[in-house]
């Protein structure tokens, strides 16, 4: 009898050429979607705090300096703060985009008080390694911008937004704009401005609200804070009544 030589085609979720396909495009973001729930569950975080910021913000100097440390400090006090909390899991996990600067400072204060901490890396074509202070089970590395974006504030009670550049200001307004359409609850939602001064002169929000582009209200989606014992006295109190 003839025998079938031939082998068995291979299942089409172990065929990457088609994986990586323009037609498997919709299984990489639903990958990017289970894949980080999956692990996020596994770890029990419940809620997280994301920090955003320049990745130009070194430790050693240079005119963002000091916004790496503070960053560094905040996250520390945030995450020693949270750490005894076990209400549904671990709570106001520290979360970042796992870059360099602000959020290698975030992830690493977080560390420091020995806490898990949460970096989400995204795919470029000039690299952008995770920082090493990233708990290795909640390293993260996405392909598609808004699956990043969505992963970065859905679990978040509350955004620090450090000095930056396009990045940040791309992250902090979408996240505003969320606030002011209500597609996020501002009851569920604290954003902070860090550095008032600097966001100040970056953003003349008083105009906006001159303009009539922007409602007197819709500039009061946010709070200044321009130091960490401020901000971990702010933070603190708005997330106690979340646990409540």
């Amino acid at each position: 009898m003839p025998t079938n030589s031939k082998a068995f085609p291979e299942k089409a979720y172990k065929d990457w050429e088609f994986l990586d396909s323009v037609e498997g495009r919709t299984l990489r973001i639903i990958g990017e979607y289970l894949y980080p729930m999956t692990r996020l569950e596994k770890t029990k975080v419940n809620s997280t705090i994301l920090f955003l910021g320049s990745s130009k913000a070194g430790p050693g100097g240079g005119e963002f300096s000091r916004y790496y440390w503070e960053a560094e400090e905040l996250a520390y006090q945030l995450a020693k703060w949270a750490i005894p909390l076990k209400v549904q899991g671990k709570n106001f996990v520290i979360c970042t985009g796992a870059g360099p600067g602000i959020m290698e400072a975030a992830n690493r204060g977080a560390a420091r008080a020995g806490a898990k901490t949460i970096g989400m890396n995204i795919s470029l074509p000039q690299p952008q390694n995770p920082n090493p202070y990233i708990t290795p089970e909640l390293s993260f590395t996405f392909h598609y911008f808004f699956m990043r974006k969505f992963w970065l504030t859905y679990k978040a009670k509350a955004v620090v937004a450090f000095p930056g550049g396009f990045g940040t200001l791309d992250e902090f307004f979408e996240i505003v704009t969320l606030l002011q359409t209500g597609k996020v609850s501002r009851k569920e939602l604290l954003l902070v401005l860090y550095g008032e001064e600097y966001w100040r002169k970056i953003i003349d929000f008083d105009a906006l609200v001159k303009s009539k582009a922007i409602e007197p209200e819709e500039a009061q989606l946010f709070t200044y804070c321009s130091n960490p014992r401020q901000a971990l006295g702010l933070l603190k109190k708005r997330l106690k009544k979340g646990l409540a």
